[in-house]
């Protein structure tokens, strides 16, 4: 009962409804952060413990596992994050280009535009009269009529577009604190596979809730989801390590 009277619809508005607890605050979800921290934290481990599953696999001495898994993680977080800046940054080019031939549009065919944002009203649900004042109205303004066009047409706010080194920056840095997980055993004086898979495991599924937990899903699904496909990778590499391993 108290729980259908926590979710119970509230009539409250103004100040009461911010004292009943309404917030239309939101946390960030275009700044660029989450998504290559988040991939490149799981690349990382997974990538590394993969490696030094095979090398396990393979009988690899413990130096070559350490030489090797470091230069993995070296190679790994500096290609990982010059990738993300490249992407976010053509991403980002491609959208100011769009907006450049809207802004274009704009200036030469001011009607048509301002009718072509009539129609998304009335999309929304408004009357004809209704839709065409709202769209003289909005298109006094050139830069928010462009911002109404720009995310109607493309689907992205160009004042808001994810920052290109911060993504590359979390993608190096999330890179290289997954892959170093791995190796914290032979780092610290304990060569055994056993070791690096356990801690492996463990931070995969910590990973997975933590993110689960970000992002609003049952966090136990989210670390044993993240858990199985990264085992699953571990589990081949070692396979295929212990096949040449075993031949050579």
């Amino acid at each position: 009962m108290a729980d259908e009277e926590t979710h119970k619809p509230s009539s409250a508005t103004g100040t009461a409804a911010l004292g009943a607890g309404w917030s239309h605050g939101h946390r960030d979800v275009s700044g660029g952060w989450l998504r290559p921290t988040v991939f490149g934290a799981v690349d990382g481990l997974v990538t590394n413990a993969s490696l030094i599953a095979g090398l396990g696999g393979g009988h690899a001495s413990a130096h070559t596992i350490v030489l090797t898994g470091v230069a993995a993680l070296v190679a790994g977080a500096f290609s990982m994050g010059t990738g993300e800046y490249i992407s976010v940054t053509n991403q980002n080019e491609l959208v100011l280009a769009e907006v450049e031939l809207e802004k274009k549009m704009h200036a030469l065919f001011p009607v048509a535009e301002q009718e072509e944002l009539a129609g998304y009203f009335r999309e929304y649900g408004a009357d004809a009269e209704t839709a065409a004042r709202m769209a003289a109205a909005v298109s006094k303004d050139p830069g928010t009529a462009l911002c109404v066009h720009t995310r109607e047409e493309l689907g992205v706010d160009p004042s808001e577009l994810p920052s290109a080194p911060l993504a590359g920056f979390a993608s190096l840095c999330a890179f290289s604190l997954g892959a170093l997980v791995p190796l914290l055993p032979y780092l610290l004086g304990l060569p055994n596979l056993a070791a690096t898979l356990v801690i492996t495991a463990v931070a995969l599924i910590t990973g997975g809730m933590v993110v689960g937990r970000l992002t609003g899903r049952p966090v136990l699904h989210s670390g044993i989801r993240q858990f199985l496909l990264g085992a699953m990778a571990i589990a081949v590499t070692f396979g295929i390590g212990s096949l040449i391993g075993g031949h050579a």
